[in-house]
């Protein structure tokens, strides 16, 4: 810092410079870096604008469940009584016994059950907006696990690829002294030189494949321009067990059990509500010196006499709400359970066709592309038979890596199913 102080206006601005530029390239260095699994959803949680309106949702609820089951405002009611207009004592204020000025403070009370129903009803509705908020984020994970997932083998597959081309770079770099030597034919080098331009179409096809997957990864963890994986993929062994025995709390029904609940307090309201409400009111009138004040009191009561056409049908229709639910979530059970049941065949499926192409058709794959190239080195196989053996042994590790992405995307769908 002494020495930056002590040098010239040219020297400083030449420091500042190099450590601004240092500062850029640590910065650029950090922001380049692989980002794994766990960062991904991590920051898909903290930058989803769904999860924040969830959150928002959640947090009005339970701020509204302070407010539920009080009772309403008071009522402040002043006025004047009794006021003469006609006769020998029109518009005098002090005349007339029964002129008052009047102040009065009144109170309804809704009876007790129905404020349980409503204390019920925005706990419930707190309880349910929770439920969206967990089913919100256990959706945000599972889309952020699958559009990593997609990326991270999207360049794999780019980076397999490229072994092919390296390969294929150096047989052209070695064709022309073969063909001078009559080792190889002008058809074989044409051969050849035909399967680097198919190479170069599949390769601009697989790294388009890589710029739509880390589209669709910037989608979730946010503007990231040069954004990659790291390069160990997660480990995703959902417990099938647990899974299976646990879909009462998948992500789809967690908020049945909060609606139905809503549905009941409701039905409870509607059955207090053939009790009535009742109410009090206290008033103060002031009237002329020569008569004195006046204090008066009152109770109001609701009278509910017409129950078959006013509560009764309002009790039923709340109490059809509540078996409409109970139906729908019989269903969705259903339906989720048969859903459930076929991504896990799915999965045990592509396990075996995987444990299948890794042990029996990738080794074949390989050996066959050794024996080729053995064959053709020895003059007892063409240059055809070569880039044939040798483009189907990369498609066999390409097919690999696409099982692997299936079977570590099937997981990670059951993966984010139920809530812990």
């Amino acid at each position: 810092m002494a020495n930056f102080l002590r040098a010239g206006p040219q020297s400083r601005s030449l420091i500042a410079a190099s450590i601004v530029a240092a500062v850029l390239l640590v910065a650029s260095a950090a922001h380049a870096a692989p980002l794994s699994f766990e960062q991904a959803q991590l920051l898909a949680e903290q930058r989803s604008a769904a999860l924040t309106a969830r959150q928002a949702a959640a947090d009005g609820a339970q701020q509204a469940r302070t407010a539920a089951g009080q009772l309403p405002d008071p009522k402040l009611a002043v006025g004047v009584e009794n006021f003469p207009i006609s006769g020998p004592e029109r518009f005098s204020w002090n005349r007339e016994s029964m002129t008052m000025r009047r102040v009065g403070f009144m109170q309804d009370v809704p009876n007790a059950a129905k404020r349980a129903a409503q204390r019920d009803a925005a706990g419930a509705k707190a309880e349910r907006e929770r439920a969206m908020l967990e089913a919100e984020r256990l959706a945000v994970r599972r889309e952020a696990a699958l559009a990593w997932l997609n990326l991270h083998f999207a360049e794999r597959r780019l980076a397999a690829f490229a072994t092919l081309e390296q390969e294929n770079r150096l047989l052209q770099d070695t064709l022309a002294a073969r063909v001078a030597s009559g080792a190889v034919t002008p058809a074989d080098a044409l051969m050849a030189r035909q399967e680097l331009l198919d190479l170069d179409d599949r390769r601009d096809e697989l790294q388009a494949g890589v710029e739509q997957a880390r589209a669709q990864l910037r989608r979730w963890t946010g503007e990231q321009s040069d954004l990659t994986t790291s390069s160990e993929a997660p480990v995703l062994r959902p417990d099938l067990a647990r899974l299976l025995g646990g879909l009462d709390r998948h992500a789809e029904l967690l908020a049945f059990n909060p609606m139905l609940a809503m549905a009941r307090a409701d039905l409870d309201e509607a059955v207090a509500m053939r009790r009535g409400d009742w109410g009090w009111e206290v008033a103060y009138g002031n009237r002329a010196r020569a008569f004195g004040d006046m204090v008066s009191f009152q109770l109001t009561f609701e009278l509910p006499v017409s129950r078959s056409t006013r509560q009764e049908p309002v009790i039923a229709s709340r109490q059809k709400e509540v078996e409409r639910l109970q139906a729908e979530r019989e269903d969705a059970l259903r339906r989720i359970r048969a859903d459930v049941d076929g991504q896990v065949a799915e999965l045990q499926r592509l396990e075996r066709v995987q444990q299948r192409q890794r042990s029996v058709a990738l080794p074949l794959a390989q050996e066959r592309a050794q024996v080729t190239l053995a064959s053709y080195q020895s003059g007892r196989a063409d240059l055809g038979a070569v880039l044939a053996a040798r483009k189907n042994a990369v498609e066999a590790q390409l097919r690999d890596l696409d099982l692997q992405a299936q079977v570590l995307a099937q997981q990670a769908r059951l993966a984010y199913l139920i809530a812990e």
